[in-house]
């Protein structure tokens, strides 16, 4: 059962590539990755919490405009600057709170460094990362696999419909269990790729409302579509 999983997971994979062409600047962590800098990947994925891609694309650039992006500055600055320099993103005063502090835990603790959890085997790594307030299991296994190759996939809203809906992970499936779904079935080599080719499907076909099924380009790979269709020819 889990080989056919896999077969059809695959398939998924080479059809969404011939579909997508994946551009950076649609994916805030892209952009932030191209640094080399994992603490701006996190303060990245941070912006990018329950907004899209374009604002807190837009979020980020304000950010950079007026700081520095490193933890020693950010841990330092006033909330009320940083609101201000990150108000695209939405939930400024939340998301300026979260900044400030996770910034002061990875100086006073890591000494600015985050290298000094990245060094560490993915689980005790990731562990370590979710134990700071502010960074939970998505946020974590963003800056695992885009700023270091870490084998994880992160789960967002896109992702986790998506996976659902095709039968590569369990309808009533929580984070984790979707994020191990996912994790068993596409080769670890394939995690990031498949990690923004789903997102690109939730957002242009696979939508949360009126999902546009009949020009899915994986239609014929898929359960759910497989019921749309029908209802739709009775």
């Amino acid at each position: 059962m889990q080989d056919n999983v896999k077969g059809r997971a695959q398939e998924i994979l080479k059809l969404l590539e011939r579909e997508f062409y994946l551009e950076r600047k649609e994916f805030v962590a892209l952009i932030a990755k191209r640094s080399g800098d994992p603490f701006r990947i996190l303060v990245a994925t941070i912006l990018s919490q329950n907004t899209n891609d374009r604002n807190s694309k837009a979020a980020l650039e304000r950010l950079e405009s007026k700081f520095k992006v490193k933890p020693e500055i950010l841990a330092e600055a006033s909330l009320e600057e940083l609101m201000e320099a990150i108000r695209p993103a939405g939930l400024q005063a939340q998301k300026a709170k979260t900044i400030k502090r996770v910034s002061s835990i990875i100086v006073n603790r890591y000494g600015g460094k985050l290298d000094r959890i990245l060094e560490k085997p993915l689980d005790k790594a990731r562990d370590e990362l979710i134990s700071i307030p502010g960074i939970g299991p998505k946020t974590a296994d963003v800056l695992l696999l885009f700023s270091s190759g870490f084998p994880t996939i992160p789960i967002d809203t896109h992702v986790m419909r998506v996976s659902r809906r095709i039968g590569l992970a369990p309808n009533s499936g929580d984070y984790e269990t979707v994020r191990e779904s996912l994790m068993r079935v596409f080769e670890p080599k394939d995690y990031l790729k498949a990690h923004l080719l789903l997102i690109k499907l939730g957002r242009t076909y696979c939508k949360s409302r009126k999902p546009q099924c009949l020009q899915c380009p994986i239609k014929k790979l898929c359960s759910y579509g497989g019921r749309i269709r029908s209802k739709k020819a009775n």
